[in-house]
């Protein structure tokens, strides 16, 4: 290996190819687990983000990525996953302390993207090009797609490392060049596959660039700049729209995948046995701390079966064991920062003045006097309408919803302004299929099947565009239909 030092370290700015100092300071990466710093990052400044930013342009149109032969372009994205796997145990050891990474979630954070990239190396070898029936036309129609040129990708804190080698493998599959920013919480995950990609990969100088600044000019330069032609946003819903406007001056191609409030639909049919209860905790509640946009937040529940269910799920939620992620015994670490940690107890206590009941959780756990932890919570009582069923939380907070039938299961499971995942469960796969495509949102499972290499995103505020596989690789693309006479 070339470099052994750990991943959370003290870095520059990686702008063409070379490390650089930031001109505007550096600042602190707290540990959410403990509240100490393990590094500092630095703060990149409006010019230097226009620096990465031009960077990424001249790589782009000299042709150094996006005219490599293919197979060259896909040796360089595998060379960035095997390395990915190579250093797991060190991207794990800067999962635990800069996001909160448990050893449960180990596969999500650590070794997931590094599969991710390697089936992008796969992508990159995807025909750029073919034939396609055209009714009415004289001769021959190519139907080509071209990379789109300089992509900016912002990513946030919940899963960055994930995020980051996604978004920068598929970028990197279609031909483009790049400039990352991820959040000023977790920016250490960025400047790392930064690390990766320089020391251990033959990507060229430019291709690649990291930027971790903390201003808001300086994070909207990547949105307005002219040169950037792509913007690859995942977050919330409200940046989003200022990312969707940021963008329309100069009427950039946006990959939007915001925020979501998915519904888990238990019909009256189902055997909910241990595994199922185990997991709709997890994915409802405990995953990551419920910092996650994907979280099943919504459980819709049949009466017959509400108290029952409530009761079983109270006791697996008191056995989850909260702390710091480093301890393997460790099943649910802790919020991003103070600031988030505040925002989920004001959930929480919106929802109990508007009617619900805490039945489990509700507060910071007593024996944890140090780091942002907040205890899994369930709520009951709640109104299909109320703020707490309405609004994503982002925290370790389910809410349990009663519903009569299967048609009300859909209408609440559409009563949102977002749809970005959801969940079926039920005996009677064909009944559980038809309830899955009524409801209004890019993803659903049945009885726990997870869409197998399928685009994701969402409909209505969940975002715009899908990432992931083919569909996926050409949202990162620009089609273009050539007319070929016979």
């Amino acid at each position: 290996m070339a470099d052994t030092r750990p991943l959370a370290d003290t870095y520059g700015l990686f702008i063409d190819g070379r490390w650089v100092e930031p001109d505007a300071g550096r600042y602190d990466v707290v540990n959410p687990a403990t509240e100490k710093p393990i590094a500092s990052a630095p703060d990149a400044s409006v010019g230097q983000v226009r620096d990465a930013i031009g960077a990424a342009r001249s790589a782009f149109d000299s042709g150094r990525w996006s005219a490599l032969d293919p197979a060259e372009r896909a040796r360089c994205i595998q060379q960035l996953s095997d390395a990915m796997l190579t250093r797991a145990d060190e991207i794990n050891a800067l999962a635990q302390a800069e996001w909160g990474c448990t050893a449960n979630e180990r596969i999500i954070h650590v070794e997931g993207p590094a599969f991710m990239v390697g089936h992008a190396a796969e992508l990159a070898l995807e025909p750029a090009e073919a034939p396609m029936d055209a009714w009415g036309a004289a001769g021959t129609t190519l139907l080509r797609y071209e990379p789109l040129g300089v992509v900016s990708i912002l990513t946030p804190w919940n899963f960055p490392h994930t995020l980051n080698a996604m978004k920068v493998g598929a970028a990197l599959a279609a031909g483009n060049t790049v400039v990352l920013k991820p959040s000023p919480l977790t920016p250490l995950a960025g400047l790392a596959l930064a690390r990766i990609i320089d020391e251990e990969t033959d990507i060229p100088a430019g291709v690649v660039n990291v930027v971790t600044p903390t201003s808001v000019e300086a994070s909207r330069a990547l949105t307005v700049d002219p040169q950037v032609d792509l913007v690859s946003f995942t977050g919330s819903s409200a940046v989003g729209r200022r990312v969707m406007a940021g963008a329309a001056e100069t009427m950039k191609r946006i990959l939007l995948e915001c925020g979501g409030k998915s519904a888990s639909v238990l019909l009256d049919d189902v055997n909910v046995d241990d595994e199922l209860l185990q997991r709709l905790l997890f994915e409802g509640c405990t995953l990551h701390a419920g910092q996650a946009c994907i979280l099943n937040s919504r459980l819709l529940v049949p009466d017959a079966l509400h108290d029952d269910i409530v009761g079983r799920l109270v006791e697996l939620a008191n056995g989850v064991v909260v702390g710091d992620p480093s301890d393997p015994e460790v099943t649910m670490g802790p919020l991003i920062s103070r600031e988030h940690l505040e925002g989920v107890e004001g959930f929480v206590a919106q929802a109990e003045r508007d009617g619900a009941t805490v039945v489990t959780g509700g507060g910071r756990p007593k024996h944890l006097k140090n780091g942002f932890y907040f205890e899994p919570t369930i709520l009951t009582g709640a109104t299909a309408d109320s703020y707490i069923a309405q609004e994503e939380v982002f925290g370790p907070v389910l809410t349990v919803l009663r519903y009569r039938d299967d048609d009300d299961a859909v209408t609440i499971a559409n009563n949102s302004q977002y749809g970005l995942g959801g969940a079926v469960w039920g005996g009677d796969i064909d009944r559980a299929l038809a309830v899955a495509r009524r409801i209004r949102t890019g993803q659903v499972s049945i009885n726990g099947t997870i869409p197998g290499d399928a685009p994701f995103g969402g409909f209505k505020q969940s975002g715009i565009g899908r990432e992931g596989g083919v569909l996926g690789l050409r949202s990162y693309m620009e089609p273009k239909a050539i007319g070929v006479p016979t």
